[in-house]
């Protein structure tokens, strides 16, 4: 399955037509504040981004959705599955990520695309842990954290940029789907 529809998303692969609506979420620099040394993204950024995307989910079976309004049709942005490599000290491990366009904040749809994520993860691809890794200070990722029953696990500190990092954990044990 590389489908899910909750109440109010779709999360899917990615389509040619998605890549301008990512691109403009990429270009908004209060989204990608928290986002490796925060610095915006364009349009053939975000090409090899989703290109990125795309060969992980040939290679290992999960990666990043993109995450479609199923009233509207739009693209609000990206959720999904990715395998950390930036961090070394956390692998083996697969962490779930997400980045939606600053219009889509504040109404839930971060949660519901990542609590989705969450169960396809333990219980569709069959993973026995997922982590997520936030940098320290972004208190809204953290409370998505949070709802997803995750708990800290280390802090640390970006291997590249030095900021502080919080690893987060959930196991299937604990998992409450």
């Amino acid at each position: 399955m590389t489908e899910i529809r909750t109440p109010r998303l779709l999360l899917r692969r990615w389509y040619d037509d998605d890549l301008a609506p990512m691109a403009d979420i990429n270009a908004d620099p209060e989204v990608m504040r928290w986002i490796d040394d925060g610095s915006v993204r364009d349009l053939d950024d975000t090409a090899e981004d989703v290109e990125r995307w795309e060969e992980e989910w040939d290679e290992e079976g999960f990666g990043l959705f993109a995450v479609e309004l199923l009233a509207s049709g739009e693209l609000a942005g990206v959720v999904g599955l990715s395998v950390p490599e930036f961090l070394p000290e956390v692998l083996p491990a697969v962490a779930i990520s997400w980045r939606l366009g600053s219009p889509f904040w504040g109404q839930g749809y971060a949660s519901e695309a990542a609590h989705a994520t969450l169960e396809f993860a333990l219980q569709d691809r069959g993973l026995d842990r997922v982590i997520s890794i936030n940098r320290i200070g972004d208190d809204a990722s953290e409370n998505i954290i949070r709802k997803l029953g995750m708990t800290p696990e280390r802090d640390t500190a970006h291997p590249v940029y030095g900021f502080p990092l919080r690893v987060h954990s959930i196991d299937l044990t604990e998992f409450h789907g």
